[in-house]
């Protein structure tokens, strides 16, 4: 089932993500739903909160995309990355490469917004499956981009809160525009929801 992905200006995309105690059913049919809507609007990336649930818990699939190239390890084996997609990563910890690289980002809950990032060039992420393995990846290229990207939206962290001061300036009415379309969405549902509970 497709989910509502959720855009800049509501509360939950500040929201650090609890941690996942037991995966059950409920866990499982968010991560399906969650792996539906991201390739259904194309994207490489869904964190929980994008869909409302601040929790730590993010799905990812780069196999779409032939021109950014990325390399894997998982479990100490190189593999092709397209091999082991998509991934879903439950409660994600992460240590980052000493060198970095700026490249373009963009992100589902900021609709044709994007800007130049710095991000470490590698990584390492420790994080849980759905069956509940405990996994290790190291990641370069778009994957490492793409891991970083959803695991700061896990602790309340947005791209925008990444991007050097001269990008936020050349964005800001775009940013302040989203916000109130956001908010002007939210008053709209809520009067939905009044209207309804009247019948």
């Amino acid at each position: 089932m497709r989910l509502s992905i959720f855009e800049y200006g509501e509360p939950i995309l500040r929201a650090k993500g609890k941690r996942i105690d037991k995966v059950d059913d409920r866990i499982r049919k968010l991560a399906s739903n969650m792996l539906e809507t991201m390739q259904a609007v194309n994207g490489v990336g869904l964190a929980a909160q994008q869909v409302g649930e601040a929790i730590q818990l993010t799905v990812l699939d780069v196999s779409p995309v032939e021109d950014r190239p990325s390399t894997m390890t998982f479990n100490g084996e190189h593999v092709d990355p397209k091999a082991k997609m998509p991934l879903v990563l439950i409660n994600p910890r992460i240590t980052l490469g000493a060198e970095t690289e700026v490249g373009s980002e963009g992100c589902l809950s900021f609709p044709d917004i994007t800007g130049d990032i710095e991000r470490a060039e590698s990584v390492i992420v420790h994080a849980e499956t759905l069956e509940n393995e405990k996994i290790e990846i190291e990641a370069t290229g778009l994957l490492a981009r793409a891991i970083q990207h959803e695991i700061d939206h896990l602790n309340g962290i947005l791209f925008v809160d990444r991007m050097n001061s001269a990008t936020k300036v050349s964005l800001a009415s775009r940013l302040k525009r989203l916000q109130k379309e956001t908010k002007r969405g939210r008053a709209k549902d809520r009067r939905v929801v009044v209207d309804q509970s009247a019948l």
